[in-house]
């Protein structure tokens, strides 16, 4: 067996490991890309993989550059405005590579802390959230906010949750019936609730936990945030995309009395659709996923995978400011989709009608 200099580079040797593990790798040129911690070298380094090293790789942290083809680390995570073991964030690990946005891993995370652990995880990786990054312009600017994203996510997150939620409070009861609730441009083309309702899906509390994290997280976010190039998150929105497929059809619920057959036929639905490449023509890859997600009546783990397809997404489009709409707001955030890329913005930003 050949062996390797002990002046030769462990970076060297854990690429000429991975080609011995993947051999359609084999006489062509390739980059390695790893985290900052990596395992232990051995002291005789081989070209066959020792243990620490076939685990750092199957862990998903090596991403491998050949030719232009790439393996990239997709997150689709469904959030909650307060995490449980009865409600927790639900996160899908998928990987992209040629042209299939494939669904690995499914973890689901009862407290604030895993969410905070997986964004300084290193990349390259992209993921989708699904909350709303924003406010909207004219919430912000009645409010006196200031008048940038993070400045104005940090400053919301200084009020606590009990400052923050009397804020939206008192703004709503002091203005007349109809201009109450805002909605930003990227809810008014999703027809998503105003990012300010605190009741029913208090989408509010959702921001106010999400956004002040992603901050703190120095990750990059396309338009609002230049941090890491390497983790990437984009604003997913679920219900805009099952709308495409399934129309008004419900398809979850987290109350178990109300968790019906037709419930369950339309996930089946969905999910079919997604597997049998019709997703394909507004997304422009494939999708290979476990009929069990539909499942789960709740509807999270699918509306992870949604969110998984809409990063994916978002990631082909990253010649193109990550597929953002031409007149995205800077102060407000965007949802990535391909739909909403191109539908325009015209009605009026005040009311609240839309259900998520």
């Amino acid at each position: 067996m050949r062996t390797m200099n002990k002046s030769d580079s462990y970076i060297s040797w854990l690429q000429m490991s991975f080609i011995s593990e993947y051999p359609r790798c084999c006489n062509r040129n390739f980059v390695l890309h790893f985290p900052k911690h990596l395992p232990k070298p051995p002291n005789r380094c081989c070209l066959q993989m020792d243990t620490s090293a076939r685990l750092f790789l199957q862990k998903g942290s090596a991403v491998l550059t050949c030719r232009g083809h790439r393996v990239l680390n997709v997150y689709g995570i469904d959030f909650t405005s307060r995490p449980s073991r009865r409600k927790p964030l639900t996160c899908l690990r998928c990987i992209f590579e040629n042209g299939v946005l494939t669904a690995q891993e499914l973890q689901e995370w009862s407290s604030y802390q895993q969410f905070e652990t997986a964004l300084q995880q290193p990349g390259p990786w992209i993921m989708g959230v699904d909350f709303p990054f924003g406010q909207s312009a004219q919430f912000i600017k009645n409010i006196a906010w200031p008048l940038s994203w993070s400045s104005y996510v940090e400053h919301a997150a200084s009020l606590g949750r009990v400052g923050f939620r009397d804020a939206l409070t008192n703004y709503r009861i002091a203005r007349p019936y109809g201009d109450r609730e805002h909605r930003r441009k990227t809810d008014i083309a999703a027809s998503s609730i105003s990012p300010q309702k605190l009741y029913g899906v208090p989408v509010a509390l959702m921001f106010f936990e999400g956004a002040q994290r992603l901050v703190k997280s120095g990750v990059s976010i396309p338009l609002l945030q230049e941090g890491d190039p390497n983790r990437l998150v984009v604003e997913a929105y679920p219900g805009v995309l099952a709308r495409r497929i399934i129309g008004k059809r419900s398809y979850k619920n987290d109350a178990v009395k109300r968790q019906t057959d037709e419930l369950f036929a339309a996930r089946v639905d969905m999910l079919s659709y997604i597997l049998s490449g019709n997703a394909e023509t507004g997304f422009g890859f494939k999708v290979a996923a476990p009929m069990s997600l539909a499942d789960d009546a709740s509807g999270d783990q699918l509306d992870a995978l949604l969110c998984a397809m809409q990063a994916a997404w978002a990631w082909t489009m990253r010649n193109e400011d990550y597929g953002a709409p031409h007149d995205a707001d800077l102060l407000e955030g965007w949802i990535a989709d391909p739909m909403l890329r191109v539908q325009p913005a015209d009605v009026s930003s005040s009311g609240s009608t839309s259900a998520t």
